[in-house]
């Protein structure tokens, strides 16, 4: 069985789906591997590195596409008129492809996928089992994310993290609030714990008051009318009385702090308006806010995704596409992933496909024709709809 990975071409993506230390497991596994020359050179992974691996490594990506029985993508396949490049084109129908597709953000390329019959994966809809940690991309790109948004809100801030007690006296050290205690947060709150910081978190799931403790914050939170908890480690968006009480929170938490570190995102997707231009206008000149939830489209109604801005005297940085600024463990992390899902479902040298598997059939989006993943079907015809 033939993987194809071909290079990423999505502006600002340095990621591979497939590092030489994957390949190899793959090819002892008994697949046969080949990877579009310079798919790794952004990661610091050159094309020798991949022959050593026992991987080919091809020029021509339409070639390298159409021989392939399944494809391996850190992004949905690039479909570019302007280039010519039209990775979903090049497929054959009954190909495999196993990528970060984000169904719900990205609707004209599953439709392209559904019409092209091809059996699409999506790791960002793998249920997070016990079993399915491995293959988690999810997790793995957003500790990656939270770790790095702490370093940039650091070098952005106009004073130290931490308490230090120096000649000319002390200083105290920053105060830090995490909103969002899923995988990124609880990396911002470990992260800015270890700079010195003295960190504050809140989530709208009581029960994660202890993985906040446990990372070294001090939990802030109000007690919900009904449950956020969405399943899977997921929130769901709350009540509009719960809403009111939890702005009323943030405002508090927010002007006293120096930094503020957003992740929120509903059902893992879509970022909620948290911050309102008031909050942000009520925090202390100088302070710093990150939205690390800029890619679902940011939870500070002041955030501008991919720029950096300055509202009320207070810095909005609102980064897209973190994993991508530390291209080679991303890379590494985000490869293991892909392998473990492969390897999971391989016998006699092929992946099996298994529409009874749990993960399987949470991470399906299209098959022989069709789009199968609910949620994304679901978004599909509301937007026939409202067209």
């Amino acid at each position: 069985m033939r993987i194809a990975v071909p290079k990423e071409t999505r502006p600002g993506e340095r990621r591979v789906a497939l590092v030489p230390e994957s390949c190899k497991k793959l090819v002892q596994a008994g697949f046969s591997v080949a990877v579009e020359a310079g798919a790794g050179a952004a990661a610091y992974f050159d094309d020798e590195a991949y022959r050593q691996a026992g991987a080919s490594v091809e020029a021509d990506p339409a070639a390298l596409l159409g021989e392939a029985d399944f494809v391996l993508k850190v992004n949905p396949p690039a479909i570019d008129p302007a280039s010519g490049r039209d990775e979903v084109g090049w497929m054959r129908p009954g190909t495999f492809l196993l990528a970060s597709l984000m169904p719900l953000r990205n609707l004209e390329a599953v439709e392209a996928l559904a019409q092209r019959q091809i059996t699409a994966f999506s790791t960002d809809a793998i249920p997070r089992t016990t079993r399915a940690q491995a293959m988690d991309t999810l997790s793995s790109m957003a500790s990656i994310a939270g770790y790095k948004g702490v370093l940039l809100a650091a070098m952005e801030l106009n004073k130290y993290f931490p308490m230090l007690t120096t000649a000319a006296g002390m200083v105290f050290p920053a105060k830090v609030f995490v909103i969002g205690a899923a995988v990124a947060g609880l990396q911002a709150i470990a992260t800015a714990r270890r700079l010195g910081a003295n960190v504050f978190a809140t989530d709208v799931r009581p029960e994660v008051k202890e993985q906040i403790e446990s990372v070294g914050a001090k939990y802030v939170g109000i007690e919900l009318k009904e449950s956020a908890a969405a399943g899977g480690g997921y929130a769901k968006e709350l009540s509009e009385e719960d809403k009111q009480r939890q702005r009323v929170l943030l405002a508090e938490q927010c002007a006293g702090s120096d930094v503020v570190i957003t992740t929120a995102l509903v059902g893992g997707v879509f970022a909620p308006k948290l911050l309102t231009a008031e909050i942000v206008r009520r925090m202390p000149a100088g302070a710093v806010v990150v939205d690390l939830a800029a890619d679902g489209g940011g939870n500070c109604e002041l955030s501008r995704p991919g720029e950096t801005v300055v509202e009320h005297g207070v810095k909005i940085l609102a980064p897209l596409n973190l994993p991508a600024s530390m291209p080679t463990h991303a890379s590494l992390l985000f490869s293991r992933n892909l392998t473990a899902f492969l390897l999971a479902f391989t016998s006699d040298k092929r992946f099996v496909l298994d529409l009874n598997d749990d993960i399987q059939q949470g991470a399906l989006i299209t098959h022989e024709g069709r789009v199968v993943h609910a949620r994304t079907r679901d978004a599909l015809e509301a937007r026939g709809k409202a067209s």
